[in-house]
């Protein structure tokens, strides 16, 4: 019996042959670990290695990946010892499914300097807790990058979720092509192939997959796709009967103005209009351009345009309000069904049923009616309720029916009568109303008038959410009076805001803003 050769702890005399050679995958649940471990252990074997594979389940999606820990030795005849499970400094090669996988196995120690191949795909899924945080609560992948760098001998990443998507196949075919890229195992091309092959489903989508990750590992592939390239006009649709020259002529007139920008506002104000124009017309992406123009001009290189710009990504975000149209609109579309098809796995030809879940309340069926109808609702209280006990109960609609996504799709098309209904008066209303605060603080203090644009941040969601987040706004602004014309101002409001974007209830903002009344008389913050 063979004892194990590690290079913390060689065995004496051991040769190449009798070196055990350790692989460890992490993958969450629906990623295809299992067959990835599978196809590693039959190239193994196909190749004249013995290999034994285990594997050990995670408590759940984001709380643990499951670990398959596969170990393999040349055949000589004599039978090696494997062990069960990987151990922290001894693994030769690992596979992480999803960026964070491979930051957790660096902290678990099965990642060295001296040894070890690591390979991830650079894409991510967010953790609970990064999804529960109000604010932007995602950790830094690139640091995860760095430190991979450092604490691996070699490091492999790449997209190979969006590959492996690509090709209508599950990742698992692309990480075994940037194994087989990386050389880190002494096993040609051919053999991962054939281990591909033997299994009989799916294999010309994972085949494709594999060679374009093989390809990518080894440095011959096209350019990233996340590279910055230059896109087409969105699909405009435009509230008036326009052919398709008209629009593009509108288009070419917007995008005109957009290069007239200064340089560092023109990729946010580029990326503002598409997302207007795609939530509207092309006439709303020249009511965004005339707002934008208003910050332009009290901006300048000194200050890096960090007023325009801000005000280019939040415009557009305050102008594309989450609505009962909006929600109609992007359920019905095209692009939807592909992406759900291609997500689920199903097949050409086969029939997919989709549910949508809808919980609408009498204030979302008041802003889809005329000013004065949906007003004259919503300032009546007893007619507001009869009508909300009738409305607002969950619904469950079948898009996959005829009836079902004619009925999306008719409210969906309301979009061309937005600008006449409740909600968009509101919505317009209350954007003004900020816009005008934050540009008047910008002409004394410029801080403050950026910051008061990033407080847009608050405000996001649908239904119970967007009333909670408005809330929110409205008392961050609340402290603009005691704030104004202090040194520090724009600090004080930028912690306000942090601390209602990291507490749901509001607590760390009850006590900020105390903080904040207790400064009032002082002379300086």
């Amino acid at each position: 019996m063979l004892e194990q050769a590690s290079p913390l702890r060689p065995k004496v005399g051991a040769t190449d042959d009798e070196r055990v050679i350790k692989l460890a995958v992490l993958a969450v649940g629906g990623q295809g670990g299992g067959v990835l471990a599978d196809w590693i252990t039959d190239v193994a074997e196909r190749s004249g290695y013995i290999a034994q594979s285990t594997s050990v389940a995670g408590v759940a999606q984001r709380t643990g990946a499951t670990i398959y820990y596969i170990e393999m030795a040349h055949d000589t005849g004599r039978l090696p010892v494997f062990a069960l499970s990987p151990s922290q400094g001894d693994v030769d090669i690992l596979i992480a499914a999803e960026l964070m996988e491979a930051g957790r196995a660096i902290i678990r120690g099965f990642v060295t300097p001296e040894r070890t191949t690591l390979i991830a795909s650079s894409h991510r899924i967010a953790a609970v807790s990064e999804k529960i945080e109000p604010g932007d609560g995602r950790a830094s992948s690139e640091k995860v990058h760095a430190t991979a760098e450092a604490a691996s001998k070699r490091f492999i990443a790449f997209d190979m979720e969006k590959i492996a998507a690509e090709n209508g196949t599950m990742i698992s075919a692309s990480l075994l092509g940037a194994l087989a890229g990386s050389d880190a195992l002494p096993f040609a091309r051919e053999s991962y192939e054939q281990a591909i092959g033997a299994g009989g489903r799916g294999v010309k989508a994972s085949l494709a997959a594999f060679g374009a990750a093989y390809d990518r590992a080894r440095g011959i592939a096209a350019a990233p796709a996340n590279e910055k390239t230059k896109s087409a006009a969105p699909e405009a649709r435009s509230a008036k009967v326009s052919g398709p020259e008209t629009l593009l002529i509108g288009w070419q007139e917007l995008a005109a103005r957009v290069a007239a920008l200064p340089e560092p506002v023109r990729d946010m104000a580029e990326r503002g209009l598409k997302k207007v124009v795609d939530f509207q017309d092309i006439a709303y992406g020249g009511e965004y351009l005339d707002r934008l123009d208003k910050a332009v001009p009290l901006d300048n290189a000194e200050r890096g345009y960090a007023l325009s710009i801000a005000a280019a990504k939040h415009l557009a975000n305050a102008m594309c309000y989450d609505d009962m149209i909006r929600v109609a609109d992007l359920k019905t579309r095209s692009t939807r069904d592909r992406r759900v098809r291609r997500e689920i796995g199903v097949k050409e030809g086969s029939v997919l049923q989709v549910t949508e879940y809808f919980h609408p309340r009498i204030a979302e069926f008041c802003g889809t009616l005329p000013v004065g109808l949906g007003s004259y609702i919503e300032n009546r209280p007893k007619l507001a309720a009869f009508l909300d006990r009738r409305i607002n109960r969950g619904r469950h609609i079948r898009t996959d029916s005829f009836a079902g996504f004619a009925t999306l799709w008719f409210i969906g098309g309301l979009r061309r009568w937005r600008r006449r209904l409740l909600r968009h008066k509101v919505e317009m209303e209350h954007l003004e109303r900020w816009y005008e605060l934050a540009l008047a603080h910008a002409r004394d203090d410029y801080a403050l008038g950026t910051e008061v644009l990033n407080c847009r941040r608050l405000i996001k969601g649908y239904s119970d959410t967007h009333a909670r987040a408005q809330s929110k706004f409205d008392r961050v602004l609340s402290a603009l009076p005691m704030l104004k014309g202090r040194e520090a101002a724009a600090d004080w409001l930028r912690r306000l805001r942090e601390a209602a974007l990291k507490d749901e209830k509001g607590d760390m903002l009850d006590g900020a803003l105390k903080t904040v009344a207790t400064l009032d008389d002082s002379p300086a913050l």
